[in-house]
């Protein structure tokens, strides 16, 4: 059985425990095409201890971010969609105003013009009216901006049932079926 292809970006704001958990139920549903900003390294080690070689099992590939030739950066490439997760303020805004100078922000910005799912996940708060315009231009774009904060209703006990919270859905935007939290009413 073929899996769909999922891009997924990390870059370099606070939250790469939401990333990870993401990655990790991708495994069996999607094919994984991986790329991380030079931040996305930096926070991956501090809030983790983790560096990129960690995540490689997790993804059908791992691209440099310098790469712009790489399939990703292609319209031609089909995929079910790309998340950012984290997203930072700085890839928002590329995003929202279609700078596409790295791999990362190439493939968001193929999204957008081939009019496939993009997730971006900030994580940042509180949001400076930059910020908040850059949301909403990219909302206007085209993109689904789901900021990383978590409901409360499914009675979390735990960190990663605050992540499970996020993840579901992330993977209910693409189309993907996983159940990784309680749905409201269930």
């Amino acid at each position: 059985m073929d899996l769909p292809r999922v891009v997924v970006g990390l870059s370099g704001a606070s939250g790469m425990p939401y990333a990870l958990d993401l990655l990790k139920t991708l495994q069996g549903l999607a094919e994984v095409h991986l790329v991380l900003s030079q931040g996305a390294k930096r926070v991956l080690w501090e809030e983790m201890g983790l560096s990129p070689k960690d995540l490689y099992p997790l993804a059908f590939r791992v691209y440099k971010d310098g790469d712009l030739g790489a399939p990703i950066a292609s319209g031609s490439f089909p995929t079910r969609g790309m998340v950012v997760i984290p997203c930072s303020a700085t890839t928002l805004a590329k995003v929202a105003h279609g700078l596409a100078d790295t791999l990362l922000t190439r493939a968001a910005f193929v999204h957008l013009k081939e009019r496939r799912p993009l997730i971006l996940v900030p994580r940042e708060t509180p949001l400076p009216l930059p910020t908040l315009r850059a949301m909403v231009q990219a909302a206007e774009a085209g993109a689904v901006v789901l900021p990383a904060s978590p409901g409360f209703y499914h009675r979390p006990g735990s960190i990663e049932d605050l992540l499970a919270f996020i993840t579901q859905r992330v993977l209910d935007h693409l189309g993907l079926k996983a159940e990784r939290a309680p749905r409201w009413g269930e």
